[in-house]
């Protein structure tokens, strides 16, 4: 018959190695999502700026909603969301004859804006989500004239975009100046020059464009307004659990030996 031994303690040596291949990972997962974004300026934005959003909402109405859908966004969640009057919504910023339940569907024909632009243009209710905010800000800045493209305009973010810059009365028309040696329009191959000023200064579009991107940023995920919100209170949560949670460890093994 064997004699029973005492129980032992857990033991903890492989913890810090752990820790240390789980930062590692974050690490390398954060290292990934950087070159995604690699040459991009960033945009900065933020979504406890309320009012940037809001702002951003009317500027997409107003410049975007003529072509682009935000299909999984209805106006009563952005309503309440950007704290907006349901009724300055169906006023201002509604303009396909939809009710604030609706989502925000664009009132243009996919069939003829097929035949207009070569391809109907892209929903962008999760953009934000796939491209990331850095680009949308610096794609929405780098449109220039081209009278080699069909619509007379080309972008050095995205090369021989079907689609005319819509907010060039606002920024201006900027011209491609090509470095020694560059040829083509692919993104980097030179540098953007503002041909013909727009009614904003560049210092005014850069917020205009941010406020954009923001609203975007909003409109793939509402719910983050929400979870960033909570994401505090829950993370106090979890200090004060680990601290019950070592506690009640120091308990139990406080008479082992």
């Amino acid at each position: 018959m064997t004699k029973p031994t005492k129980s032992q303690p857990v033991k903890t040596a492989m913890l810090p190695k752990l820790a240390a291949l789980l930062m590692a990972g974050l690490m390398t997962l954060g290292i990934a999502h950087a070159s995604e974004g690699e040459g991009l300026q960033a945009a900065n934005i933020r979504l406890d700026d309320v009012a940037s959003m809001q702002r951003g909402a009317r500027l997409f109405f107003n410049y975007c909603s003529g072509c682009h859908s935000l299909q999984y966004l209805r106006y009563s969640r952005m309503a309440e969301d950007l704290q907006l009057d349901p009724k300055d919504v169906e006023q201002n910023l509604i303009f396909n004859g939809g009710k604030i339940g609706d989502h925000a569907i664009s009132h243009m024909p996919p069939e003829q804006a097929a035949a207009w632009f070569g391809k109907a243009p892209p929903d962008l209710s999760l953009e934000a989500r796939a491209k990331g905010s850095d680009y949308i800000y610096n794609y929405l800045k780098s449109f220039y004239l081209d009278p080699s493209r069909p619509l007379g305009w080309n972008n050095t973010v995205f090369a021989n975009a079907s689609m005319p810059n819509p907010l060039w009365t606002l920024q201006g028309q900027q011209v491609l100046g090509h470095e020694a040696g560059g040829e083509g329009h692919e993104a980097g191959a030179g540098t953007l020059k503002l041909q013909t000023p727009g009614s904003q200064t560049p210092e005014q579009f850069d917020r205009t464009v941010r406020d954009i991107t923001a609203f975007l940023q909003y409109a793939g995920e509402p719910a983050a307004l929400k979870r960033e919100a909570m994401g505090v209170w829950v993370l106090l949560y979890l200090a004060f659990f680990t601290l019950i949670a070592y506690l009640l460890k120091h308990e139990f093994w406080k008479d082992v030996h």
